[in-house]
């Protein structure tokens, strides 16, 4: 495995002056000509220098709150009878909740809606689902279909899947580029200090066939540490130590480094992967998000997977780091405490590095003669045509080894009193008729990381296989409806209104189970503070 870590601020922060355009992002993203003779000095000295801030460099001003999420709206109940398809991309990102954890126990505030992605709560947490047989085979999907626990009137249909789970044996060296903001705004303790700690537990993780190089930027952009074995561990820690926060932040041109230092160090037989840490508040040179998309989106086909870590708050650019992680086949994570960062680096390091399967993509077909309504909780941003399932041009979401990805829709069968959609007036529904012995149709499509042809699995969800009662149904499935029924108070959606807090924290105590690192009793504490917060804001 070999890591490579880029620094975007080292330049800015006195390593040596440049200047940068919107017309080095032009033509394939490429820098200035004037800052390629930069680099190429940086490149050049000696590993382990010391990068001392310009005594000419002002202090940061104090940061505003100007974090930035995209606007979402819940996802509408729709009539399976006009529209039974629904198609969506996975999303194995846990942004959302780390943001929200951030929010309850730094802020003692309710995160904004549009921070709030369902999905997400629920994929942070493991679950127990069926174990693929292999690496060619990565998927083997899992249906409960239980009593939606915050309205008697409809039901929960919950889709699992969990990726093969590769052994440290079977894990390939990787070329990875770290990419690190050192711009100014990443001054506070929770920045570029919590970054430097957090990479150390990537670093311990190395092997001695692992590289590993640092990439820096803020007004500029260059490299402090050529790729270097991953048991030299005292000299990548040096590199990193010597890091200080100050300047502008260049986030473009420290992409198009990384990305041509990776693609200098390209293997095929080794996992290419650049991880950027960074607040995404770009504000030198491009900084438009769709720019920066499109630029990583033509950078995808290298082979090069990209990981977003995001850090800090006040102005947390939230849209940027999903827009680049999408783009680019790879996930983003938020690090809001070193216990995070372990999670991430540490825990789940193969799922974090190693890809399984890519451009992941669900399509479930509902019975019309058997469900009425029904209602994707979450994925809002992740929502695909209905013809793209098929289209293996169509970018999805990708899935690392032993990740687990969870959908959940919410029901309301034929007949039920909970349908909140009225029958026409003046057009009569066609009598709907047909095998009742089948909920829904679940289709998957994936194509494995070497692959651009895509796989199919299907799998009918009978009806005969729901659980009369929610408290029949499986530990797992019990304790990720209680995580959704909190995303969708948070979210403000309207569907849960009348269920309440105590409500969700009974249901997920009694579905905590082993909960090994404390992830799922941290998450009912959660939910206490929130109420505490919620109740202390009522008229």
């Amino acid at each position: 495995m070999r890591i490579f870590i880029i620094s975007a601020g080292a330049l800015a922060a006195g390593l040596v002056a440049c200047t940068t355009s919107d017309e080095a992002f032009v033509d394939d993203f490429s820098p200035a000509a004037e800052d390629v003779a930069v680099v190429t000095a940086s490149r050049e000295a000696k590993a382990g220098m010391a990068y001392a801030a310009s005594p000419l460099m002002r202090p940061a001003p104090e940061p505003q709150i100007t974090e930035q999420y995209e606007k979402t709206d819940p996802n509408p109940v729709k009539l399976a009878s006009e529209e039974p398809v629904s198609t969506f991309s996975s999303d194995v990102d846990t942004t959302a909740y780390s943001v929200m954890r951030r929010y309850i126990s730094n802020n003692n505030q309710l995160p904004p809606s549009d921070a709030v992605r369902i999905e997400e709560y629920v994929n942070y947490f493991d679950y127990q689902y069926a174990e693929p047989a292999s690496a060619d085979a990565p998927f083997t999907p899992t249906v409960w279909v239980t009593p939606s626990p915050w309205n008697a009137g409809t039901r929960l249909m919950h889709i699992g899947v969990k990726g093969f789970d590769l052994q440290p044996e079977e894990t390939p060296d990787a070329n990875i580029v770290l990419l690190l903001d050192v711009s100014g705004s990443m001054q506070a303790e929770n920045k570029l200090p919590l970054v430097k700690k957090s990479v150390g537990l990537l670093v311990d993780e190395m092997t001695r066939d692992d590289r590993i190089s640092v990439v820096v930027y803020a007004g500029a952009a260059g490299v402090v540490l050529e790729p270097t074995p991953g048991n030299q561990k005292t000299k990548i820690m040096q590199a990193l130590n010597q890091l200080e926060a100050g300047g502008s932040t260049a986030g473009g041109e420290g992409l198009s480094l990384a990305y041509t230092l990776a693609e200098e160090n390209f293997a095929d037989d080794k996992v290419n992967r650049i991880i950027l840490a960074t607040d995404g508040d770009f504000n030198v040179g491009v900084v438009d998000a769709d720019s920066l998309e499109d630029f990583v989106a033509r950078k995808r086909k290298s082979g090069i997977y990209l990981t977003i870590l995001g850090f800090g708050e006040g102005n947390y650019n939230d849209v940027i780091a999903q827009k680049l992680a999408q783009a680019g086949n790879g996930a983003a994570a938020y690090i809001d405490t070193l216990n995070e960062a372990r999670k991430v680096l540490v825990r789940e390091f193969r799922s974090t590095l190693f890809p399984i399967a890519k451009d992941l993509k669900f399509q479930v077909e509902f019975n019309p003669a058997v469900v009425a309504e029904y209602r994707l909780i979450g994925y809002e941003t992740r929502l695909l045509n209905r013809e793209d399932f098929n289209n293996d041009a169509i970018d999805a979401g990708d899935i690392g080894s032993g990740h687990t990805v969870t959908a959940l829709y919410e029901l309301a069968l034929v007949g039920s009193d909970a349908r909140l959609i009225d029958d026409l007036r003046y057009k009569q529904a066609a009598p709907v008729s047909g095998n009742t012995d089948e909920i829904a149709f679940i289709r998957l499509r994936y194509k494995l990381p070497d692959e651009e042809e895509s796989r199919l699995i299907e799998r009918a969800a009978p009806a005969d296989d729901a659980f009369t009662t929610l408290a029949a149904a499986p530990r797992d499935a019990r304790f990720a409806a209680a995580v959704a029924a909190f995303g969708q108070k948070l979210q403000r959606a309207g569907y849960t209104d009348d269920y309440a807090y105590a409500d969700i924290i009974e249901l997920a105590q009694d579905a905590k189970g082993d909960d090994l690192y404390g992830y799922r009793a941290e998450f009912v504490n959660l939910v206490r503070a929130a109420a505490k917060i919620d109740q202390s804001a009522a008229p």
